[in-house]
């Protein structure tokens, strides 16, 4: 049996610049972190040749071919285990929900099964590979933030150059900088999920616009990587939030509906600085930079399920290894 543990990741400025179409350009540059929320990935060999996958369905298939799961598919596909498997995923968030869940899966999976067959794969190796699997193979509309970060972990401004490579920057931040931004964010779920994918299909068409956005995007991402460097937590931090949402949304229309706008306005009323809705959009997470003193207001206000994190440190890992009769 192999086990594996994957974050999720919450996305604080320079979303979509991770996308070839953009950066071939130039480059992108994404500021994200890892939380404490994952999804586990347990494998075991079947003591028959058929292949189980456990997810929100069940699903047992005498060839592989034959999985609904496209994700599920595509990593057995990749690393030759088609036959005798049992795949069981648990998710510590719903997916669809705009926390990067379907990369956290895709590497999760390719974690376990590599483990299974005995070979070690460096972890930006698996982010590459599952890059690979969710743009190359299954040719979804996604950029590469969320494998990265699911892959590596931690605080990180993500930079995505023009020949496809990726470079990772840790922020340097004390200790006590890390606490006091992690107390002055708070996550609330709509209720809504939706496909990532879809919800990026309907940006405009507009091409100039679509560049200017993007620009913005990518540039408040760095300016908010300085920021947190030599400031630590600022008011600013929260106006970089409200001003990517707002130039976020001018990409589609459904990229928030009324009742999101509602709760944010509520959620500004009450107190907090500025925030933004988490992924593609049209549901999910609410994120909001708040000071403490505040919260319990915005809290009663917003009318909304708070979902608690802290950030984590660590990509995905395994954490149990029959093989070697090994827990971590």
């Amino acid at each position: 049996m192999i086990i594996t543990k994957t974050p999720f990741r919450i996305s604080f400025a320079g979303g979509r610049t991770d996308v070839p179409s953009y950066y071939s350009r130039g480059y992108g540059a994404v500021l994200s972190t890892t939380i404490n929320k994952y999804v586990y990935v347990t494998l075991n060999r079947r003591f028959d040749d058929r292949i189980q996958v456990s997810y929100d369905r069940t699903e047992i298939v005498d060839d592989v071919e034959d999985l609904k799961n496209e994700i599920a598919k595509a990593c057995l596909k990749t690393t030759g285990v088609t036959s005798g498997i049992d795949i069981t995923t648990i998710s510590e968030i719903p997916y669809g929900t705009g926390l990067g869940s379907s990369s956290s899966f895709t590497v999760g999976l390719l974690n376990a099964l590599y483990c299974y067959i005995g070979q070690h794969k460096e972890k930006t190796e698996l982010a590459n590979m599952a890059c690979d699997i969710e743009i190359a193979v299954l040719g979804h509309p996604v950029g590469k933030q969320d494998q990265y970060a699911a892959s590596l972990g931690g605080l990180n401004l993500f930079t995505f150059n023009a020949d496809g490579s990726v470079i990772q920057s840790p922020l340097n931040l004390s200790g006590d900088v890390i606490r006091a931004l992690e107390c002055r964010l708070m996550m609330f779920y709509t209720g809504i999920r939706r496909d990532a994918s879809k919800v990026m299909d309907r940006h405009t068409e507009d091409q100039h616009k679509k560049l200017m956005i993007l620009d913005h995007l990518r540039d408040q991402a760095v300016e908010l990587r300085n920021i947190l460097e030599s400031e630590g937590t600022s008011a600013r931090i929260a106006e970089l939030l409200d001003e990517g949402w707002s130039q976020k949304k001018a990409f589609s229309e459904g990229i928030s509906n009324d009742a999101i706008d509602q709760a944010y306005e509520r959620a500004k009323a009450a107190g907090a600085l500025g925030g933004r809705l988490l992924g593609a959009g049209g549901g999910g997470f609410l994120l909001l930079y708040c000071e403490p003193e505040k919260q319990d207001a915005v809290r009663r206000e917003v009318g909304l399920t708070q979902c608690p994190f802290s950030f984590s440190r660590q990509g995905t890992r395994v954490v149990y290894d029959a093989s070697q009769d090994i827990e971590r």
